[in-house]
Formats: structure tokens, C-alpha cells, sequence
């Protein structure tokens, strides 16, 4: 099926996370557009990310199942990985292989919106662990995720 191309501006805005309270009020301002589904993409998720000051991508988390890829295209963060932390700055890049265990999120610990480009993997049997909080997102069987405590049982 032919698409047309599309401005990514013109998506809609997605604000917030879908990470229960406690954990979504710590996330700040975040915007993303989904920029593969207009186009059906099943196998790739595409985000345009707009992160304000204070804001943090995700809680520091790793998948089961899905690889992940960052591209800051403007701004500054901070990478922080099981191994420290990192400066970002536009033009950098950082991926993630599948269930290394190595959890990861970015920081907006400037005094200006950072935007970056994150791409994964849509695999369907997916689990994110986040190794710092009572958190983890398990699939449901159906193509969904549910929210858990680490003892599975849900929030």
C-alpha cells in the first residue's frame, strides 16, 4: 500500500507517560509523536521526542525482547546506564540490545527542550524491567502490557 509522507509535526502529541502513580508524576513534561503509525508499521516503533527541563525519558528500565535506539537531534541529556552516566549532545547516538540487563533512561538535566529520535523493535512477547523501582511491564497475551509490581501482581 502506497503512503504519502508526512510532516512528523503534524502527528498528534502524546503528553505524559502511562507509567502508574507513584512513577508518573517523576517523568516531567514529555512529548512524542508516533511517527511509524500512520504508516502501520508493525515490526518498528519510531518516536519524536520532545523532553523539557527536568524531565526524564522513562524510568531506568531494559526490555526482554525489544532492541532500542536513541538519536539526540537537539539539546542536551544525560545518559544514565548501569555504567555511570553520560553527556549527550546533538548528533549523538546510544542502542540498547535485548535482555543485557543494562537498564538506561535520559535526563533533561539542562535549561532547554531536548529533542531526539528513539526507535525499537515491536516485539509482541516484551517485558520491561526496571531494576531502580517496584516496576514492571509484562505482556498480557494479547498485544498489550500491563503494569506490575515485581511480584506480579498488578498496580
Amino acid at each position: 500500500m502506497f503512503k504519502r509522507a508526512i510532516h512528523a509535526l503534524d502527528l498528534p502529541e502524546h503528553r505524559g507517560s502511562s507509567y502508574p502513580e507513584p512513577f508518573r508524576s517523576r517523568m516531567g513534561e514529555r512529548i512524542k509523536r508516533r511517527l511509524g503509525d500512520p504508516f502501520t508499521l508493525t515490526q518498528l516503533g519510531a518516536n519524536l521526542v520532545q523532553l523539557s527541563p527536568g524531565g526524564q525519558s522513562a524510568l531506568r528500565h531494559f526490555h526482554s525482547h525489544e532492541d532500542e535506539l536513541v538519536y539526540l537531534i537537539e539539546g542536551e541529556l544525560v545518559l544514565v546506564t548501569n555504567a555511570g552516566e553520560q553527556a549527550m549532545t546533538p548528533g549523538m547516538c546510544v542502542g540498547f540490545p535485548a535482555n543485557t540487563g543494562d537498564a538506561h533512561h535520559l535526563v533533561n538535566r539542562s535549561r532547554a527542550t531536548a529533542i531526539y529520535l528513539e526507535i525499537g523493535s515491536r516485539a509482541g512477547a516484551d517485558n520491561g524491567h526496571y531494576p531502580d523501582d517496584d516496576l514492571c511491564w509484562l505482556a498480557d497475551g494479547k498485544g498489550g502490557m500491563v503494569a506490575c509490581h515485581k511480584d506480579g501482581s498488578r498496580y
